[in-house]
């Protein structure tokens, strides 16, 4: 009987974790990553970046942000992770997922190998003596995994949803004084085509 309560509280536990976090990522990308958006005149110029946050690129795109205001006060700017290619960022997931269910069966001692009519093997037993550690290794080991695999070096940079400038491409950040120049080239030209468009309405 206690066998059977046992067996039960833990396989409601673990469909629990597995609902949340299904839910979780269905919701929001595998590394959430905090969206930040800068906007006083909505009408005006939209910026948009797509940065690396496992790479460290957030610090960059602040730095971007704080030089952009001071030149372009008006400016729309928005930013948020770039989604590496499908592939790795469903198995990024999978692996967040498996993470979680096998720490909750290390911790409620539960021997997964029984189910499968399996001898349970010495680091199975292993990681059931010493929970803490063996819980502590498997999530900075796994964290470790998901960082390599999201990990897109992407640095991507789009003015009023047209691309400017990309990292992938080009395999550098541009420099202030050149994200200026394209800026203003782009807003010149977007100027001129709208003066063309209501000169000659009709």
């Amino acid at each position: 009987m206690f066998q059977r309560s046992k067996f039960c509280y833990v396989w409601c536990l673990l469909a629990l974790v597995l609902i949340a976090l299904l839910d979780s990522l269905h919701g929001t990308n595998a590394e959430d990553v905090p969206r930040s958006k800068l906007s006083q005149n909505i009408g005006g110029p939209t910026m948009k970046f797509l940065y690396c946050y496992s790479c460290g690129y957030r610090k960059m795109f602040d730095e971007y942000v704080h030089i952009i205001r001071q030149k372009y006060p008006y400016m729309t700017i928005d930013g948020q992770n770039y989604d590496p290619p499908g592939f790795n960022m469903l198995l990024s997931r999978f692996i967040a997922i498996a993470k979680m269910l096998v720490i909750c069966c290390i911790l409620s001692g539960v021997n997964i190998f029984q189910y499968i009519n399996q001898p349970q093997p010495s680091w199975w037993s292993w990681c059931i003596e010493n929970k803490i550690y063996a819980c502590l290794m498997l999530f900075f080991f796994c964290n470790l995994i998901e960082g390599q695999l999201i990990q897109s070096g992407a640095f991507e940079i789009s003015l009023n949803d047209v691309p400017v400038w990309s990292k992938l491409e080009t395999g550098r950040i541009p420099q202030p004084a050149e994200l200026f120049q394209i800026i203003d080239s782009h807003m010149q030209f977007t100027d001129r085509a709208v003066e063309f468009n209501n000169g000659f309405a009709k």
